[in-house]
């Protein structure tokens, strides 16, 4: 169940990162032609809203992946001295708490995302309907909680093994 578990957890955050990967792209091309329309005296209207909304999905859709590889900075010059016993424990309360940490940003960011879309807000200059990001940005914050609860339900696995 926990391999499943794991398996979606992986191929979901997988999907996600690539999309990210697609919308940098597409912000690198909005940027340069932004620059160069600029130079010619045609700048694009409303590039800093699209950079704004487009980071924010390309951020929180990166979560998962990189919380999967362990390519998040982390400071673990302590905890490396601790027992293995120990390790485990300060790991799972790290898993615990980065997984309510992120239920309760999903849990705001879905809020504001139904209260945007309640209003009909839209961005200043482009006119854009916001709350779909927001719902990205809630969408990511999930996936990265579901990464934190494997993670957590892998060491408490391999602690009960490793006391039996």
């Amino acid at each position: 169940m926990l391999e499943r578990l794991a398996r979606l957890s992986l191929m979901l955050n997988r999907l996600l990162a690539a999309i990210a990967g697609v919308v940098l792209v597409g912000m690198m091309a909005l940027a340069c032609a932004n620059v160069g329309l600029r130079f010619c005296g045609y700048p694009l209207k409303g590039t800093f809203e699209m950079m704004g909304f487009l980071g924010a999905i390309v951020a929180a859709f990166a979560l998962g992946k990189t919380q999967i590889s362990r390519e998040h900075i982390a400071v673990d010059v302590l905890v490396r001295l601790f027992p293995p016993r120990l390790r485990r424990l300060a790991g799972s309360v790290n898993d615990l708490i980065g997984m309510l940490f992120f239920i309760i940003a999903a849990w705001q960011s879905a809020r504001w995302g139904l209260n945007l879309q309640r209003v009909h807000e839209v961005s200043e200059t482009l006119r854009i309907v916001s709350y779909p990001f927001v719902y990205g940005v809630a969408l990511g914050c999930v996936m990265i909680a579901l990464v934190f609860l494997v993670d957590l339900l892998k060491t408490a696995l391999s602690s009960r093994k490793a006391d039996t």
